[in-house]
């Protein structure tokens, strides 16, 4: 973003990616999906009016500060009083801990901070209170994309805290204007100094495979979830260009290997012209020599003659099922998404998910391109809902990586990519 104040340091950097698309490699965790959803009644709006008493929010590391200072806010004004157990920096490690303490039926978290791509796995096994009353009260607040992430098979587990969606970053000294299309966006790339993107095994890959697979048209699941439906000429079309780029020299072979940083380091090095990349990474440019004031972002290009499609990341909000102060639980997740908390993420450099927190002026000097982070936000989709997520995007990404490596024909890796995700569908 922007101006800034990412102050996102390189050190805070880990917990922005994870916020995002970059979160660690998704091997298969613990297991997901025994079909035992909640049979409790929705909390109710009102059942935070009257709470008192206290309760503990599990949420990652606190790099800016503003997780803290959201807890400081809220215990000097409300009944309840709260505090904060921060998880480890690493999406798998923070998983692995949330897992464990469900399946112990552990109350010690009351509120708990869940990537958008767990919702389906949290809510699927029964960890999760629905909060579909409370969303439905609400939603209005919201910038409406977000709250697809907290739903799960018509119901809502999780009200959004944070989001994010990749941008198109582009030499200004380079091209003139920002390209319109994947495609002419490669073609420039082609004709200049070329496009980094993140093309290792990871999720970070399913995220960028996703982006052009959406914009064409195309699609993972079946619209229940319980089919794969990637076995398609989009997913087909899609790879074979995403190969092309690599194998005609627009995207370095190197980049099979890129995560976030590595993308950005060669985009700031000056010797490449588009990079796809996190919001994170605007902040940190303009504070690179040899790019500085010679770089721009658009939301990302459209494919196939469709209009372009980010995907979504971030964090959300659930109350755990074992909560013994559900209510003092909701007045929390309620001040943690309201109007002081999302101003707080916002001035930590953290994209809100409400509407309103992108007019506050100084959420807006520090993410620096509000108007543009929101739009592309708004415009992003979430990444397939299912209990075995883990497992469907180590399935993309592994195939995916290695049709770009020169390992896998195309056919091949998109067979090998449809018979992963149908093994792991099995499993639920």
């Amino acid at each position: 973003m922007r101006s800034l104040g990412y102050a996102l340091t390189v050190l805070g950097i880990g917990a922005a990616l994870i916020a995002g698309c970059g979160g660690d490699d998704g091997d298969d965790g613990a297991a997901a999906g025994n079909g035992k959803q909640s049979a409790t009644a929705p909390i109710s709006p009102d059942a935070a009016d009257s709470a008192t008493g206290k309760v503990a929010v599990c949420l990652p590391k606190d790099v800016s500060g503003a997780f803290h200072k959201t807890i400081d806010a809220f215990n000097k004004e409300s009944e309840v009083q709260a505090e904060l157990l921060e998880l480890p920096e690493s999406a798998d490690q923070q998983r692995n801990q949330l897992i464990t303490r469900a399946q112990s039926k552990s109350a010690e978290c009351d509120v708990i901070g869940i990537d958008v791509i767990w919702t389906a796995e949290f809510a699927n096994e029964g960890w999760v209170k629905d909060l579909s009353q409370v969303v439905e009260q609400r939603k209005a607040e919201f910038i409406a994309s977000t709250l697809e992430t907290g739903k799960y098979e018509d119901k809502y587990w999780a009200l959004p805290h944070n989001s994010n969606a990749a941008l198109l970053y582009y030499r200004t000294d380079a091209v003139e204007d920002a390209p319109a299309t994947w495609e002419d966006t490669y073609k420039l790339a082609a004709e200049h100094d070329g496009l980094v993107y993140q093309g290792a095994a990871y999720e970070g890959l399913t995220c960028d495979f996703l982006e052009l697979l959406y914009s064409a048209g195309g699609k993972v699941l079946t619209e229940d979830g319980t089919e794969s439906a990637v076995d398609a000429d989009s997913t087909r079309q899609v790879l074979d260009f995403m190969v092309a780029g690599i194998k005609d020299g627009t995207a370095p072979k190197g980049v099979t290997t890129f995560m976030e940083e590595q993308s950005r380091r060669l985009f700031e090095s000056g010797r490449v012209t588009f990079m796809r990349n996190w919001p994170y990474a605007y902040a940190l440019g303009n504070k690179a020599p040899k790019i500085k004031g010679k770089f721009a972002i658009t939301t990302l290009p459209g494919f196939a003659g469709n209009p372009g499609v980010g995907v979504l990341g971030g964090t959300n909000l659930a109350i755990s099922a074992y909560s013994k102060n559900p209510g003092g639980a909701l007045a929390l997740m309620n001040f943690f998404t309201g109007e002081v908390g999302q101003r707080l993420i916002g001035e930590g450099a953290t994209p809100p998910a409400t509407v309103a927190a992108y007019d506050v002026e100084s959420v807006r000097k520090a993410i620096g391109l509000p108007d543009e982070i929101r739009d592309a936000v708004g415009k992003a989709m979430p990444r397939p809902v299912s209990p075995v997520y883990p497992q469907i995007s180590q399935a993309i990404y592994k195939n995916v990586n290695r049709a770009l490596a020169g390992e896998l024909a195309t056919d091949d890796a998109v067979e090998n990519m449809h018979s992963d995700i149908e093994k792991a569908l099995a499993t639920f």
